[in-house]
């Protein structure tokens, strides 16, 4: 989708984003992309969708420079995932947002110094030399607003009191699926509030590819996630071929297609396998394990990868599907349908496993509209929100496929649901696996490849939620701002609203049915 910018007035910007909300139906929150503008000023666009059309549109909105301080109005009153979102953008641009009640650094530490994302940060080695100190920890955080003068006004106020008890979940800990803390309030057993500390793996991807030409930047998206790795590049090669224009052949379209689905098998198979081994149930892991094997090989015949294949490229394909990929396929499918119903039989229809599930970590289809909760997570709720269905891409409009919902809302609704796509997955597969047509699997480009002028954002189903690239180009052969939607920052932003009220315990039953991946929130 190339955007079209609508703008307001800086002071009624607050008032405009709630109309568009409540009046106009916008109220799924997409992303914020913090941006420096160069001698617009810095500024943030955000992507809305209207959850009954499935329309899409944007909002442009310049901060206002107060002395050396930039400012705009928060929106996470509207939309609660603006919390996280908005605190990204505070911490690689430094904008501060007028009435957030937690203007903390959300992946750099504490005691950073500067603002990555900006222009003229200084990117020299002797400026960003990490530190041999520890971060210093604070359990106060701070918010701004303005007087009635138009000066800016700093509030410091207490996150966690001092006779609440803490117990610190991570950074190493089951469920996390990766390096994750989660700061947790209790109260006796039950919690209180979830704080979730990111960053440990940052790797500073998008300020990266600023100085990326188009196919360096290729090789990050694989490796945010490699459940998801073949649908991360498909978002990102996607946004660069619709903004210059490529032209596919049908057989590009079709591997794709059953690439994205083994992708989501190989994910949906460790899923259920983690699920089980975070409720101590291994025997179901092994199961989930020995089966991902066959899926990674039918993979890697035509890839040469097993986990991060770098396999498409602007414009197509990196090679051509192997002579026996079609057969292995078949074989694939004919031996996976009758060993899900065996996870079932071990583990999801075990009574031990729907008391750890049923009722734990909550969410109903409201909540999760408003914190952005997408994928199964949001599906179990009962949300349309599939970006395969309302937003459709290569053959995902021409095939005949279900969108798996539920309605519990619950841990196990969303183990269900990702029993489900793996049949859903199998009939996608099935349908094109003996119809791949002759063609090329390369469109040949230029040498240097060259995106004209213009903001697009383009989204694809990932392996855990919507997964989308905001491309800002002037031209250039590298991109001037490149900014990616991950899968689990909303997820991890929900935990704190799915698990007041529920205990200690359940936490981890919660993280492992939201399938969330640390790598692909951190980038």
């Amino acid at each position: 989708m190339k955007l079209n910018n609508i703008t307001f007035p800086f002071d009624d910007f607050a008032k405009e984003m709630a109309k568009l909300k409540n009046e106009k139906h916008f109220d799924y929150l997409v992303t914020i992309v913090g941006e420096d503008f160069g001698e617009e000023g810095l500024g943030c666009i955000y992507i809305l969708e209207n959850t009954q059309t499935h329309d899409r549109m944007s909002v442009k909105q310049i901060a206002r420079q107060i002395g050396e301080d930039y400012v705009l109005p928060t929106i996470f009153s509207i939309w609660r995932d603006g919390e996280l979102l908005e605190r990204e953008v505070y911490d690689f641009l430094g904008i501060k947002f007028l009435g957030h009640p937690d203007m903390r650094r959300l992946y750099l530490r504490n005691d950073f110094d500067g603002y990555p994302l900006r222009k003229d940060y200084d990117m020299s080695p002797e400026h960003n030399r990490f530190p041999e100190t520890d971060e210093p920890e604070t359990d106060w955080t701070e918010e701004y607003n303005l007087n009635k003068y138009g000066e800016l006004v700093k509030t410091t106020r207490r996150l966690i009191q001092p006779d609440e008890f803490t117990v610190n979940i991570g950074p190493n800990h089951p469920s996390t699926h990766g390096v994750l803390r989660l700061q947790t309030v209790l109260d006796g057993e039950q919690i209180v509030h979830v704080f979730p500390h990111l960053g440990y793996i940052h790797r500073g991807i998008e300020k990266m590819c600023e100085d990326y030409t188009y196919p360096q930047t290729l090789a990050l998206t694989d490796r945010l996630n490699y459940l998801s790795a073949m649908m991360n590049r498909h978002a990102l090669v996607g946004v660069i071929e619709e903004a210059m224009g490529i032209e596919l052949s049908d057989r590009i379209h079709y591997i794709r297609t059953i690439m994205d689905e083994l992708q989501r098998l190989d994910n949906h198979l460790l899923f259920t396998g983690c699920c089980a081994q975070d409720l101590s149930a291994l025997t179901a892991f092994l199961y989930g394990m020995r089966d991902r094997e066959h899926v990674l090989n039918v993979m890697e015949e035509t890839t040469g990868g097993r986990l991060i294949e770098n396999y498409y490229r602007i414009g197509g394909c990196q090679a051509d599907i192997d002579p026996h990929f079609v057969q292995n396929v078949k074989d694939l499918c004919k031996y996976l349908r009758p060993m899900i119903q065996e996870y079932l039989d071990v583990f999801g229809d075990n009574v031990i496993t729907h008391q750890r599930f049923e009722g734990i970590g909550p969410m109903g289809l409201d909540d999760c509209i408003n914190y952005a909760v997408t994928g199964p997570a949001g599906r179990a709720a009962g949300w349309k929100n599939d970006v395969r269905k309302y937003h459709p891409y290569d053959l995902y409009d021409k095939v005949e496929w279900k969108e798996c919902i539920r309605n519990h809302g619950d841990s196990m609704d969303r183990y269900y649901v990702h029993i489900d796509e793996m049949y859903q997955s199998l009939d996608i597969i099935e349908q094109l696996i003996d119809n791949i047509p002759e063609g090329d699997f390369y469109i040949k480009q230029k040498p240097i490849i060259r995106v004209p002028e213009g903001q697009w954002y383009y989204s694809v189903e990932g392996a855990s939620g919507e997964f989308g690239v905001y491309l800002d180009s002037k031209g250039d052969k590298n991109p001037y701002r490149l900014k990616i939607r991950p899968m689990g920052l909303s997820l991890v932003g929900a935990m704190d609203k799915m698990l007041r009220g529920q205990k200690i315990a359940d936490l981890i039953a919660t993280g492992a049915a939201l399938d969330y991946v640390i790598p692909d929130i951190d980038r």
